[in-house]
């Protein structure tokens, strides 16, 4: 009984509620709280938070997200070496321990952790301190760089074996990933890069750095309401998306890294999502605050937007 008169209930609120204003409360909800559509359109909260949920606007876009996900990781198409050959000693500075310790940095490179064990004793038995080691390695890159400003950087580091270690595990991690999910094909476009070239063809780069005009960006992506994130939620996942896919790249070839431009304009357009989309909840509106410390945006031109849309 009570299920019937909740039925009836909502029928009778179909009824009183027009499409103009159901528009303009879903309209409305993307800038604001439901209390303050409530006040704004004069009906019932109750009947707004009804609406809303109805009309799956506002609940994570499951098409979307299956674009901008990773292929699953299949152990089958593992393409790398399992252990990898001892790189050869060189002579690079003729200054013997600075040699040696060269060649443990090569080792340790390398990602493999047995390696890097055996490296890291062999690097017990150098007498002379690794910070004295660092310094007699800048000299001689100063001294055979004269003139070069730079000439030092590659110094920089170079008696903190631990720091090399922990990155050059995480790169072979990555490494091993990459060919996981993708085989042959990680420096290949995506599913979700193909869409963003075909979405962004004709649009010219304007400025030297080859910029795109927003309105004509977000204009093409808006044309795709099924691909558009519905939810804060739904952009942290494709910002992470752009992220991870970064990553993988980068641990296997630097240069190639960052994709077609399609996808960075993309990666931007969501990113100014998070000023737009109203949070849901608190957990919500924390996620994306501790996404801008995470990621380092916090300094960028649309943070002050996005903070502002957190705490509305």
């Amino acid at each position: 009984m009570a299920m019937l008169k909740q039925a009836d209930s909502a029928e009778k609120m179909r009824h009183r509620v027009s499409d103009e204003q159901r528009r303009l409360v879903l309209d409305l909800r993307r800038r604001h709280s439901l209390r303050e559509v409530a006040e704004i359109t004069g009906l019932p909260l109750g009947t707004v938070k009804t609406l809303v949920s109805r009309s799956g606007a506002f609940r994570d876009n499951e098409q979307h997200r299956a674009l901008f996900t990773l292929p699953p990781i299949s152990a089958s198409t593992e393409t790398l070496p399992s252990v990898p050959e001892l790189p050869p000693q060189e002579v690079v500075t003729g200054d013997k321990e600075v040699d040696a310790v060269l060649w443990l940095r090569s080792i340790i490179s390398t990602g493999q952790s047995a390696l890097i064990e055996r490296a890291m004793e062999g690097a017990k038995k150098i007498r002379t301190p690794l910070d004295a080691l660092e310094k007699r390695y800048r000299d001689y890159l100063v001294t055979t760089n004269p003139g070069h400003p730079f000439a030092a950087m590659s110094s920089f580091g170079f008696a903190d074996l631990d720091a090399l270690a922990t990155r050059a595990i995480e790169q072979h991690r990555l490494r091993l990933e990459g060919a996981a999910r993708f085989g042959d094909a990680l420096l290949a476009d995506t599913e979700a890069e193909s869409f963003c070239i075909a979405a962004l063809r004709g649009l010219e780069a304007t400025g030297h750095l080859g910029d795109f005009d927003k309105g004509q960006v977000a204009a093409r992506f808006n044309a795709h309401p099924e691909l558009l994130p519905h939810t804060l939620a739904d952009c942290l996942y494709e910002l992470d998306y752009w992220n991870q896919l970064y990553r993988l790249r980068n641990a296997v070839d630097r240069d190639a890294s960052d994709g077609p431009p399609e996808a960075t304009v993309r990666d931007w357009f969501v990113f100014g999502l998070l000023a737009q989309i109203r949070p849901r909840d608190k957990a919500e509106g924390l996620a994306v605050f501790r996404y801008l410390i995470a990621s380092q945006r916090e300094d960028m031109a649309e943070s002050e937007a996005i903070l502002r849309n957190l705490i509305g």
